[in-house]
């Protein structure tokens, strides 16, 4: 149904009050000034009757019919005043306006009734004879012999009709004029009592709308001043309740935020309620793809989904790791723990995923490492020791047997060094250049190139392979010279011991692309593609045997690698089999 306004219930009811007051007034004041001119013209009717009474008593005793119709007739002209002298039989005598003759028997008129019955009567009624209402006032004459006759009077109502439309128009006017200000002075209080309330609505809606920068004005009434107090500390109370709220939230949602742990929150039913950020990424989900839905439509891994409905249903903390698959492997460690409310009721369940993906792949890492530790020096000391027994038992006394197995044990001894210093340096470079920044500075890098071809130039010398540089003078980096160079010592080395006699090995440097690019390019029998993204990783070996005969460690490519990023770069390697290999260590360029 359409609501209405208050303004437009109270102003109409009030006129409708008005106007049903004043017509009730206009009728009672109609009504009582009738009555009082009526009892009025029947007061004086009646003096008047008392007053001609006595002269028509000897005539109606004496039977002088023509001598009272006459003098009914010459009083009645003069007075306006209809007289009927009416005989104890009821016959008329005399009237004012009529002949005597022809008119009725009056002893069954009310008044002549009334008037013989108790002294005087009076009725208002139709005259069919003059064709108007009547005011009718009887006498009794009493006649000797104790008979009574009737003397009557009567007038015409129309005249104090007449008097009564004056006086009703003019309480009609009057009653308009008075309406007219009780409908202004009702406008008046409508729009008094309906605009505080509209004012207080307007407020009310603000208030609803978070907006408490403006209060409600304070009116006069007693009761619209207090409601008007009561809004207005309502909401202040609201503001600082909401402030309150809006502040906790943004700490929490900052602290969620911020969270490396992915958090996420469900109710008894099992439907999403909350999550952060870290939780998102993790799950790969988003936050308009969940809200309202529950964790199988959110997330699809089922493990994940009987940890919480686990936890759900046995309300005890719980923790385990799950795998997730959908973009990768990761490995998620899940605690679960019961929500509560303020009074202890269990509302859902809150999850906090952690991603130790990480500490798998350096777990594995290191089991590699220490597997291939293990391997890598258990080869030298094995073939060492076996050559010592050999020697105990009784091969040193052989000469040529004995300087061959010390050569053998030389030569593994060297490998065994070479495995020893390579692990210390990589310990030396994780250990100074992890944990603090390296001094780098604006460097020639043409002068670091020279360098390291200097270090490796006899080696290449002994297979007949040339070195050949190229790199402008003016191209400048910012650089730890003396790091830099190892790790370009190791390309070089590397080349040079894959590399067939008499080749070439090309060195040289360059600005691509927003980088500096240094490049190691050999014309050795190159790499099969499914190694190249393991060559830098510690202790892997494209062809172990040949590695170990050249005197590889399997760590100079992971040294490249550790220097290229303590300089904020990275390094590359594109190889084709057959045709060789070029090792590069790009850096970024300093304007």
């Amino acid at each position: 149904m359409r609501r209405k306004r208050l303004f437009w219930q109270l102003f109409p009811t009030f006129i409708i009050m008005v106007l049903i007051s004043l017509i009730a007034v206009t009728w009672f004041a109609s009504a009582s000034y009738k009555s009082f001119f009526i009892n009025q013209s029947k007061y004086d009717l009646i003096a008047r009757t008392y007053l001609i009474k006595d002269k028509f008593s000897q005539l109606v005793i004496d039977t002088e019919s023509a001598t009272i119709d006459s003098i009914c007739k010459a009083l009645g002209n003069k007075s306006s005043t209809r007289i009927t002298v009416i005989a104890p039989s009821g016959k008329v005598l005399g009237d004012t306006e009529e002949d005597p003759a022809t008119m009725d028997n009056h002893n069954d008129r009310p008044e002549v009734i009334e008037a013989k019955n108790e002294g005087a009567g009076s009725s208002i009624r139709y005259s069919h004879t003059l064709k108007q209402d009547m005011l009718y006032v009887a006498l009794p004459m009493n006649l000797p012999e104790g008979r009574t006759a009737s003397i009557r009077t009567s007038i015409s109502l129309a005249s104090i009709g007449d008097a009564l439309w004056s006086i009703n128009t003019k309480i009609i006017i009057g009653g308009l004029v008075i309406a007219g200000i009780m409908i202004l002075v009702s406008l008046y209080m409508s729009r008094r009592i309906s605009v505080p309330l509209e004012e207080i609505r307007r407020g009310a809606v603000r208030f609803a709308t978070g907006d408490f920068s403006q209060k409600i004005p304070v009116y006069d009434s007693l009761e619209f001043g207090m409601l008007a107090d009561s809004m207005n500390q309502m909401a202040e109370e609201l503001d600082t309740r909401i402030k309150a709220i809006i502040r906790q939230r943004n700490e929490q949602e900052a602290v969620l935020a911020s969270m490396v742990e992915g958090v996420l929150a469900v109710d008894m039913d099992e439907r999403v309620i909350g999550h952060n950020r870290a939780a998102r990424e993790l799950l790969g989900i988003s936050a308009e793809s969940s809200e309202g839905k529950t964790l199988h439509e959110v997330v699809r891994n089922i493990d994940l989904q009987r940890f919480v409905a686990r936890v759900l249903a046995t309300r005890e903390s719980a923790e385990e790791e799950i795998v997730l698959r959908d973009a990768g492997e990761k490995y998620i460690q899940v605690h679960g723990t019961v929500l509560r409310d303020a009074h202890g009721h269990s509302i859902g369940a809150l999850v906090v995923l952690n991603d130790v993906t990480r500490l798998h792949r350096l777990e594995a890492v290191r089991r590699d490492f220490v597997a291939n530790v293990s391997h890598e020096l258990k080869t030298p000391v094995t073939s060492i020791k076996g050559f010592v027994e050999t020697l105990l038992e009784g091969a040193v006394n052989e000469p040529e047997s004995a300087k061959r197995f010390l050569e053998v044990i030389s030569r593994q001894a060297d490998r065994l060094h070479a495995i020893i210093e390579d692990l210390l340096t990589l310990s030396r470079m994780e250990q100074d250049y992890g944990r603090t920044k390296i001094s780098l500075r604006l460097e020639p890098l043409n002068a670091v190139l020279k360098s390291a071809i200097q270090v490796c130039e006899l080696k290449a010398q002994e297979s007949n392979i040339r070195i050949k540089i190229s790199c402008p003078e003016d191209i400048r980096a910012k650089i730890n010279a003396p790091l830099l160079e190892q790790a370009i010592i190791n390309l070089i080395d590397n080349a040079i011991k894959y590399s067939e006699p008499e080749s070439v090995i090309g060195v040289s440097g360059a600005r691509e692309n927003g980088e500096v690019v240094i490049r190691v390019t050999d014309r050795g029998s190159g790499i099969a593609r499914e190694h190249l993204p393991r060559l830098f990783e510690r202790f892997y070996l494209v062809d172990k045997a040949r590695s170990r005969k050249l005197g590889g460690t399997g760590l100079g490519l992971a040294i490249v690698k550790h220097i290229s990023q303590a300089h904020g770069g990275y390094p590359k390697v594109e190889s084709i089999p057959g045709k060789g290999s070029t090792f590069s260590i790009h850096l970024p360029v300093v304007e």
